[in-house]
């Protein structure tokens, strides 16, 4: 969310932001219903005022004993409250409009974001690890022969549909583990509380960290009005919805273990295969509330903590810093990190790291008390996975797996399985 007044102020700055999003200008528009906007407001402050000074001019005309005169400024007020009552709903009608329109746009990148409109004009920034090497063909994690019992993604679509899994015994059990080693780390090591928060939400939490209303589509809501949470990123960073904190609240660092629901509106076709891309599916989610001044530093912070826990797996990725036609709606600066799987020869996303600047605290009025200062100003917002459990899954099993269909389990992991070294036994 953005204020007007600042893009009044920096309308080409903003028009040439919204370029690099692949956005038409947009300043023009925008101040045109502010002006409207305005126009009105001054309107009803004039009808105001005379509304005011004539109510006690019938007090005069009555006392001087000129009815009449007395009569016709009654006249007068009546007809000006009703066209104050018409303008103030004009007003928020124009208000709503000029919110709305606001509301559907992308933050601004940061500069040192690389310009492009898609993923092509993604820029690697360093890459960790080797990929294994195997003497037999690697397979995509659901051609496994030794996990074939245990992933069932048809018994899943006949009790769900498309895009659903149901994992069972070890394999299960290693998503389980997957997820707990996760929170671990990123709780235990890295400073983050732990937080069991709601997955269900109101339009508000949504609204607040820009899903809505632009992105309604690809979220799942239930009958009596409220949402499945996307990522925990919702609930994470709408604690400090309509607050104010201390600067030295600040950083203030949360993670969650939890399911996430998306409908996956625009990935049609796209990885039906196996679990890469489902309805529902659990993430580690990390989200820092920080000052203006170090939240650049924040980000490089938590990309580092979702990278720990690839590297103690033993996992070959890299990094990218997504140039400004391919980032998220919300963010100004973003980094994937992208693992290697062997089964499809290629790296994928496995955690996106992002900066959002004060453009989600706007939306949820989230600020903060400046040490020394006064006033107050806007928190900072970052999100990052830390990681997505499933993915994580496909990696390991894709990584780790043996020619005779098993695969063994990671050291890290053993602890959080019983010690059990190996999985899928052919």
């Amino acid at each position: 969310m953005f204020d007007i007044k600042w893009i009044r102020d920096n309308s080409a700055a903003f028009d040439h932001a919204m370029a690099r999003r692949g956005l038409a200008p947009q300043a023009e528009g925008l101040i045109a219903i502010d002006d409207r906007r305005r126009a009105l407001v001054g309107e009803l402050q004039y009808a105001q005022e005379r509304r005011n000074a004539a109510s006690k001019e019938i007090g005069k005309a009555k006392a001087s004993g000129d009815e009449a005169a007395a009569q016709a400024v009654i006249d007068e007020v009546a007809k000006l409250k009703s066209q104050i009552q018409e303008g103030e709903e004009a007003e928020r009608r124009i208000d709503a409009e000029l919110q709305d329109a606001l509301s559907r746009l992308p933050n601004m990148p940061h500069d040192d974001v690389p310009d492009g409109e898609d993923e092509e004009a993604n820029v690697e920034v360093r890459r960790v690890g080797t990929p294994p090497s195997f003497d037999f063909s690697p397979k995509e994690h659901f051609e496994i022969s030794g996990l074939a019992g245990e992933l069932s993604l048809d018994r899943a679509a006949r009790m769900s549909g498309a895009r659903f899994a149901l994992l069972q015994g070890s394999l299960a059990r290693l998503e389980r583990a997957i997820g707990q080693f996760m929170i671990d780390i990123q709780t235990g090591e890295h400073g983050y509380m732990e937080v069991s928060p709601p997955l269900l939400v109101r339009d508000e939490a949504l609204y607040g960290t820009s899903q809505l209303p632009k992105f309604a589509e690809d979220l799942f809501k239930t009958t009596d009005g409220r949402w499945l949470i996307p990522t925990a990123e919702v609930p994470l960073t709408n604690m400090v919805a309509g607050e104010t904190l201390d600067e030295t609240a600040l950083p203030m660092r949360v993670t969650a273990l939890t399911p996430c629901f998306r409908s996956e509106a625009g990935s049609a076709g796209r990885d039906v295969r196996g679990i890469l891309r489902q309805h529902q599916f659990w993430k580690c989610e990390m989200v820092s509330v920080t000052t203006p001044q170090s939240s650049l530093e924040e980000l490089e912070r938590m990309t580092g903590c979702a990278e720990e826990v690839l590297k103690r797996l033993g996992l070959a990725y890299r990094v990218m810093v997504l140039s400004a036609g391919d980032m998220g709606f919300g963010a100004r600066k973003t980094y994937d990190i992208e693992v290697w799987l062997p089964g499809q020869d290629t790296y994928r996303e496995i955690s996106s790291c992002s900066v959002c600047g004060d453009f989600q605290a706007r939306r949820m009025n989230a600020r903060y008390r400046p040490d020394g200062e006064k006033g107050l100003r806007f928190v900072h917002t970052l999100n990052g996975s830390g990681l997505a459990v499933g993915r994580t899954l496909i990696a390991v099993l894709e990584n780790y797996q043996n020619a005779d269909g098993s695969v063994t389990v990671p050291e890290a992991l053993r602890p959080y399985m019983g010690g059990i070294e190996k999985i899928g036994a052919a």
